[in-house]
């Protein structure tokens, strides 16, 4: 009886309901203006020679258009669109009138970065607000009464699923994913839903002749980790429905450090792009270490003149917030994720994955002592611009030749 009740409360432990409004952007637009519904839109900066696709209707995307595309590509690509001026500041307001009718049903509402998407956690609810699936069915239609907006829902037992699931019936519908059936949605379908899963993977994915979810669920764990090394794990569980982040609270976010730097030219310059490089993972080191914190994750995201991303993640062991030892992995994400002779408009570095600067001394005497050195040498530069200003003293590597 004592295992039968447990096994209750750890599968209502695991209910998530996920709300996603299909083309945020585009939605928001045409409640402001419903002229342009069954019409395809694209939202991207007019009067920019290197516009690229903000957001863009159904319609549009049947044509074609994607996300970060060239807006001159894209017009080419579906000629009787609409264009508009992206409006962040109204694509703010939504949201958060969005999260507003989401608050009474649950404490626990993780937003996305103003794209629609909300995971609701619903644990422990139905005894007030009833199963699962009524109350998303009801804030569904909250949402659609009250903003004008047509949400898609799914009910799964994570996060991941849930994504998955609301996917699946993009741009209308929703999807009820029952504890247990996690690896039967996910098994037939291509490997790119899986949210998570970055270029890089796919390339190598496909050179392994390997294209569906359950075509990677076959391999064991040793064998993804011979060519993905640390990616290894975060594969395995995906293809296999495991995820288990929890729901944040009403605004708590995850503590991360980014630091973006837009080219005043579009460069492909090792020399310029290396020494923007090191000057942002110093500014970054140095917010870390004000927070006494350390990053176990540092990506790079670069973001080419014709529209296309790239991006790179790599994994600090131990956690760091030494500026030296955070440039020598964000240059490995660089040269890992610049694989394009195009040039490159932005750059974006992400640490990430928080925690307390790790107390453990190396074990090789050599290594500790290098990591002495680099600590003291970071602590000085500190003191000083912190007592004469940030340019006082400066590396070599950041002034311009």
């Amino acid at each position: 009886t004592t295992t039968l009740r447990r096994s209750r409360r750890q599968r209502q432990m695991c209910i998530r309901d996920s709300i996603n409004i299909a083309d945020f952007a585009v939605a928001v637009e045409r409640v402001v203006d419903p002229r342009l519904v069954n019409r395809p839109v694209i939202i991207a900066p007019k009067g920019s020679a290197r516009a690229a696709v903000y957001d863009m209707s159904e319609e549009a995307y049947q044509s074609g258009v994607r996300k970060h595309m060239a807006l001159k590509r894209a017009l080419h690509l579906c000629r009787d669109a609409r264009t508009l001026s992206p409006h962040p500041d109204r694509y703010e307001r939504a949201m958060q009138a969005l999260l507003k009718q989401a608050l009474p049903y649950s404490p626990r509402i993780e937003s996305g970065d103003g794209d629609g998407h909300l995971f609701v956690d619903v644990t422990g609810t139905s005894r007030l607000l009833g199963p699962p699936i009524d109350v998303a069915w009801r804030l569904g239609r909250h949402v659609k009464t009250g903003l004008g907006l047509s949400p898609i829902w799914s009910v799964a037992p994570n996060k991941l699923v849930a994504k998955v699931a609301t996917r699946l019936v993009k741009p209308v519908g929703e999807y009820v994913v029952g504890e247990g059936e996690e690896q039967k949605i996910l098994a037939p379908l291509p490997i790119w839903f899986v949210p998570g899963i970055e270029q890089d993977d796919f390339l190598k994915l496909r050179e392994l002749n390997l294209s569906t979810v359950s075509q990677v669920a076959a391999l064991h764990l040793a064998h993804l980790q011979v060519p993905f090394g640390s990616r290894a794990r975060f594969l395995y569980e995906s293809v296999r429905g495991i995820d288990n982040s929890p729901v944040l609270p009403v605004g708590k976010e995850r503590p991360v450090v980014r630091i973006g730097h837009e080219f005043s030219e579009d460069t492909n310059e090792l020399s310029v792009v290396e020494r923007m490089l090191y000057e942002m993972t110093e500014e970054a080191g140095r917010k870390l270490r004000r927070r006494q914190l350390a990053a176990r994750h540092v990506c790079i995201t670069l973001d080419h003149s014709d529209g296309l991303r790239r991006s790179r993640r790599l994994a600090a062991e131990p956690a760091t917030a030494n500026d030296l030892t955070l440039f020598k992995l964000a240059r490995r994400a660089l040269f890992f994720a610049w694989t394009r002779r195009v040039r490159i408009r932005h750059m974006c570095l992400l640490c990430d994955q928080l925690v307390f600067p790790p107390a453990q001394l190396s074990l090789f005497p050599e290594y500790r002592k290098e990591k002495q050195t680099q600590d003291k040498l970071v602590t000085v530069l500190d003191r000083i611009r912190d007592r004469f200003g940030r340019d006082m003293i400066r590396m070599g590597r950041t002034l311009a030749a």
